[in-house]
C-alpha cells in the first residue's frame, strides 16, 4: 500500500480506502462485510469511509463492529452528514442541530470517540454556510472531529466555504469527496483547480463506476446474478447514469486488452487511472467479497504512462461526462 497526505493537511491516508456505501447493512450479509473490512486491513488499507445515511445507520454499525479491537490510532475513520436519518424536520441538512446530533450518533454507532474526517455530504441551500462552518469548527475544538471536509460540492461552494472560514478564523475544510472515474470527469475543469490552489485533496468514490469498469457488464447480455445492477438501488443508479448502455459497455470491453498490456485487471486499471491525478489523495473502493478488495489493491503504486492514458481516452471518446454542472445538491424544499 502507498500513502498520501490529505491535500496539504498533515493527515496521511492510504491511497486506496475502503467504503461501505450500498453494501454494508443492506446488500451484503454482515459476516461477508466484516470479512471485506478485514481483507482491506490485511492489504494495508488504513482509511475507511462511511456515512450516517448508508443503510440508515446500519453501515456505520457494521464498520464499527468490523474495526472493534483494532488499534484506533492505526486507522482513519471518515463519515458524513446531510441526508435524512430520521423523520424529524431537523433530521437532515447542515444545521447546527443536525450536525451536533449527527456526529454523536455516528460516534455511538462506530464505537469510537472521534472521527478523523467529518464531511458535509452535500451542499445545503437552506442553512447559512457560516452556521455549518461554525458547527464543524466547534466539533474540531471539542476533539470529536480532527478534520472537516465536503462531498460533491461545486467549485464556487468550496471557494465560499474557504473565504468564510478565513474571514472568521474557523477551521478550514481539507478535502472534497466527489464521484470520479474514467467515465465521470466533471471535477477536472473547475473543482480540481480550486482545490489545488487551496490545498484540498480529493477522496474520490466510484473509481470503477459501480462495477461497470470491471468489464463484468457486457453489451447485449443480462447483468450477472448478484451484481449491483440486479439490486434495486444499484440498478437504478446505473441506469440513471446511462452506465448500462450497450454502446458504452462495448467501449469498456475495448479497454480490457489495454489493461492486460499493462499487467492489470480492468478494475485495477480503473483505480490506478484516478490515482494518476495528483489532486487525488485516496480512491474509495467497495466490495461484496474479500477477493474484490485484494484485486483492487493491486492498483496501489502503479503508474500509467502517457501513451496508455491517451489510448484510454481514444477508446472512451465522447462517452466521458465532463460538464461541471452535473455536480448538484438538492434544492431548497418548497
Amino acid at each position: 500500500m502507498e500513502f498520501r497526505h490529505l491535500g496539504s493537511s498533515g493527515l496521511v491516508v492510504s491511497e486506496i480506502s475502503y467504503g461501505n456505501w450500498i453494501t454494508h447493512g443492506s446488500q451484503v450479509e454482515e459476516d461477508a462485510a466484516i470479512a471485506c473490512v478485514h481483507a482491506a486491513l490485511d492489504e494495508g488499507i488504513t482509511t475507511f469511509d462511511t456515512a450516517d445515511v448508508y443503510a440508515q445507520g446500519r453501515a456505520e454499525e457494521v464498520l464499527g463492529r468490523a474495526l472493534k479491537g483494532r488499534r484506533r490510532d492505526g486507522v482513519e475513520i471518515l463519515s458524513k452528514v446531510y441526508w435524512p436519518v430520521g423523520e424529524g424536520r431537523n433530521d437532515r441538512g447542515l444545521s447546527r442541530k443536525h450536525i451536533v446530533r449527527g456526529v454523536e450518533e455516528s460516534l455511538r454507532r462506530l464505537g469510537t470517540d472521534y472521527l478523523d474526517l467529518y464531511q458535509a455530504h452535500r451542499f445545503d441551500y437552506e442553512t447559512p454556510l457560516e452556521e455549518t462552518l461554525r458547527a464543524f469548527d466547534d466539533l474540531v475544538r471539542q476533539g470529536k472531529v480532527l478534520y472537516v471536509g465536503v462531498s460533491e460540492w461545486r467549485a464556487d461552494q468550496i471557494e465560499r466555504a474557504l473565504k468564510i472560514a478565513d474571514e472568521l478564523g474557523l477551521d478550514r475544510i481539507v478535502s472534497n469527496q466527489p464521484q470520479y472515474n474514467m467515465l465521470w470527469r466533471v471535477i477536472e475543469s473547475e473543482v480540481v483547480p480550486v482545490c489545488e490552489r487551496a490545498g484540498l485533496g480529493q477522496i474520490v468514490f466510484s473509481p470503477i463506476a459501480q462495477g461497470v469498469l470491471t468489464g463484468k457488464y457486457r453489451p447485449g447480455q443480462a447483468p450477472p446474478e448478484g451484481s449491483r445492477a440486479t439490486d434495486a438501488a444499484g440498478g437504478r443508479f446505473l441506469n440513471n447514469r446511462g452506465l448500462l448502455d450497450d454502446a458504452l459497455l462495448e467501449r469498456v470491453q475495448r479497454l480490457v486488452p489495454l489493461a492486460e498490456e499493462a499487467g492489470l485487471s480492468l478494475a485495477q486499471l480503473a483505480v490506478a487511472w484516478v490515482l494518476q491525478n495528483d489532486n487525488v489523495s485516496s480512491a474509495i473502493i467497495g466490495a461484496s467479497r474479500p477477493e474484490q478488495v485484494r484485486d483492487n489493491v493491486g492498483a496501489a503504486g502503479r503508474r500509467l504512462d502517457a501513451d496508455l492514458l491517451r489510448r484510454i481516452d481514444e477508446v472512451l471518446g465522447d462517452s466521458v461526462q465532463r460538464d461541471p454542472e452535473l455536480t448538484v445538491s438538492p434544492p431548497k424544499r418548497p
